[in-house]
């Protein structure tokens, strides 16, 4: 087709390639994004929580993107989250250069100020602030314990570091408020994690060893509006990719902006709709399941006069968790395409090259940086 082009995107592996339709976006349809219903997840009957999995394994096959309800977080929880971040935000530079990720950081926890981050090659540097921080093993909701408690094999892949906390300790409630959006996150992972099992017909159980000191990020970003030249230059608030663990549970607020590309190759907008999570796919789940389920690649644009705000979730297998395609997604037929490799050394590739190809870029030493151009199909 005319027009066509051929979007690069980082992976740990080096960059892959999706073909983008010459189409602008348009709203998704709810086949395209379904809302799935997560009440029966919590019966204790099996055979309502196998059908919580079969909706979950359409949708994974599909685009790789679904809406979630009845999900258990409270609204409560989540404006308290949301309102942190703003408070956060507001603060003048020094205070949030308190707690700045690339000087104080070895695992990216910590705040990254707009246009420190360009995640696609192809779009401009990201308009967007984040304050992030990883699982740490004394605020985990099911089993705190201190980390000399936690298990040798895995106590060296904790990621979370207390900087971000100690930075923050003026504001009054925020660790509070942040955590109990994040335990909550957690909480509903791990349940929601069984289901994966199940939909890919494996014991429910499977991952539940696995998954006991997780990868388990929280990041909350802070979408300021665009300005008057980067509207015109194509500027992006944060760039195409893809997610790298096992799935994303994303809260956004009404003034939207993800958008998400589908198979197809159309960029569809995936709307906020209340009392909704998003849930998606990420890399290292594609990989488990031999490429059955689509870990989907999405941005966003803030293209309103508003602020906007988003609270993703990350959610993965203990990093020292060395794994392979899981047995019922290969055959004979269908061998497996991935050889097995820990969650934490496939999110460290991916991570390295990110901030690499990002210290090296001219558009580092540049506050802003007009967009890179599509390479023509």
């Amino acid at each position: 087709m005319s027009g066509v082009t051929k979007l690069e995107l980082r992976t740990a592996l080096g960059p892959v390639y999706r073909d983008v339709l010459p189409y602008p976006p348009r709203n998704c349809t709810l086949d395209e994004i379904p809302i799935i219903d997560l009440a029966p997840m919590f019966s204790e009957e099996l055979s309502d929580r196998k059908q919580v999995a079969s909706s979950l394994r359409s949708a994974a096959t599909n685009n790789g993107f679904f809406y979630i309800k009845n999900h258990g977080i409270s609204e409560e929880i989540i404006t308290q989250c949301k309102q942190q971040v703003i408070n956060f935000m507001r603060q003048p530079q020094e205070k949030k250069d308190l707690i700045e990720s690339r000087t104080r950081s070895k695992f990216y926890n910590g705040y990254l100020g707009s246009g420190k981050t360009q995640i696609s090659r192809n779009e401009s540097v990201d308009i967007r602030e984040s304050f992030a921080f990883r699982y740490s093993p004394e605020l985990d909701p099911d089993h705190p314990m201190n980390i000399s408690d936690v298990p040798e094999e895995v106590r060296s892949w904790i990621r979370g570091e207390d900087f971000v906390w100690d930075g923050t300790a003026h504001l009054p409630n925020f660790k509070y408020d942040c955590v109990a959006y994040w335990s909550s996150c957690l909480r509903l992972a791990r349940r929601l994690v069984r289901i994966f099992a199940l939909s890919l017909g494996l014991e429910e159980n499977y991952w539940d060893d696995k998954v006991t000191y997780p990868g388990a990020d929280g990041v909350f970003n802070y979408y300021p509006p665009r300005t008057a030249d980067e509207v015109e230059n194509n500027f992006v608030s944060l760039g195409s990719h893809t997610d790298l663990q096992l799935f994303t549970l994303l809260w956004q607020d009404n003034v939207g902006g993800l958008q998400i590309l589908s198979k197809e190759g159309q960029w569809l907008r995936a709307p906020p709709i209340e009392g909704t999570l998003v849930v998606n796919i990420g890399d290292f789940m594609m990989r488990l399941c031999n490429d059955i389920y689509k870990s989907t690649v999405h941005r966003v644009t803030n293209g309103s006069a508003a602020e906007r705000v988003s609270m993703p979730f990350f959610f993965g297998l203990n990093f020292n968790c060395v794994e392979g395609v899981v047995p019922s997604c290969t055959s004979e037929s269908n061998p497996p395409k991935y050889e097995p490799i820990s969650c934490g050394d496939w999110c460290q590739m991916r991570f390295k090259i990110e901030r690499e190809d990002f210290l090296k870029s001219a558009e580092a030493k540049k506050t802003l940086a007009p967009s890179a151009a599509v390479v023509a199909a």
